[in-house]
């Protein structure tokens, strides 16, 4: 009756939708069963949080995901909070419980493969906007720069002497990127292609039409349609170029340390994401290579 009480409450006092009352249900139902199974004499009032966390590894091992199981935990927690209300609880055990994390999502990434046979064989097109669309996809490669610091890169941000690109990242944090020759070399070949293309003077260090500088949805647009003529990935973005540039670094032996220096994070766990990439990477190798995978 305790069940029957409290989807009555959903629906007629929180005015829960059907739909919403009959997922309750059913969570509650699947849990009364798990705990009649283990222990007929137990009921909803006597449950305590380890009934709960051993339902949990039964559906875990069952193959629900981790949001499943939140979902279906976020109901218990909703019905004992009424029994406690009601009374006819003294303790919640749900107070006790924690769900399962959901795992974090792999950054998508571009094989280095892909990435030089983007920048050094693929067609992007006669005059300035083709030489800026590649520098462009060139510079998030080299630098691991975020979109917004691309686009508000000036001219005076870059120091050929030094060989340092300045960035103002979140929160207006500034940092220093080095760049190689090669990128050096690129980087006068655009000036001269965009002094030439726009002569009334620049600020901004990528401009389209006007001198003005590059908005944000341009730029995705370009990497997006770039990254097509060499992958199918999902993700197709300029962060994708981020994520490629960390994860090319570790897999050349580049410092932990020195990446998330790089990359502006604040703290090195975000950076550590990128070692559980290179990790899968060397997984696929070995189960391609070694004969007895």
């Amino acid at each position: 009756m305790l069940k029957e009480s409290f989807l009555r409450y959903l629906r007629y006092e929180r005015n829960y939708s059907d739909k919403t009352v009959s997922s309750y249900e059913v969570d509650l139902r699947k849990f009364e069963e798990y705990f009649k199974g283990a222990d007929r004499s137990l009921r909803f009032a006597t449950v305590d949080a380890d009934i709960v966390r051993n339902w949990v590894v039964t559906l875990m091992d069952a193959g629900y995901t981790a949001s499943s199981v939140n979902r279906k935990l976020s109901s218990l927690r909703s019905f004992y909070r009424y029994l406690l209300r009601k009374g006819v609880v003294r303790t919640d055990p749900m107070r006790k419980v924690a769900g399962p994390k959901k795992k974090k999502p792999l950054p998508v990434f571009v094989k280095e493969a892909d990435m030089d046979r983007l920048l050094d064989e693929t067609d992007f097109g006669e005059g300035f906007e083709g030489v800026r669309d590649r520098m462009m996809l060139e510079m998030f490669y080299s630098t691991g720069v975020r979109l917004s610091e691309l686009t508000g890169l000036k001219d005076a941000d870059v120091d050929f002497c030094a060989g340092v690109i300045k960035v103002t990242g979140k929160r207006n944090k500034q940092r220093l990127i080095p760049f190689g020759e090669e990128l050096r070399a690129d980087m006068k070949a655009y000036l001269e292609a965009r002094n030439e293309y726009w002569k009334g003077g620049c600020e901004a260090f990528f401009v389209r039409k006007g001198g003005k500088a590059m908005v944000p949805r341009t730029v995705r647009l370009i990497v997006k349609r770039n990254l097509s003529k060499v992958v199918t990935l999902k993700k197709r973005s300029p962060h994708v170029l981020r994520h490629s540039f960390a994860t090319s670094m570790l897999n050349n032996q580049a410092n932990l340390e020195a990446v998330k220096e790089l990359l502006g994070h604040e703290s090195l766990t975000t950076t550590e994401i990128y070692t559980h990439t290179t990790f899968e990477e060397l997984k696929k190798v070995y189960e391609q290579a070694h004969p007895r995978a």
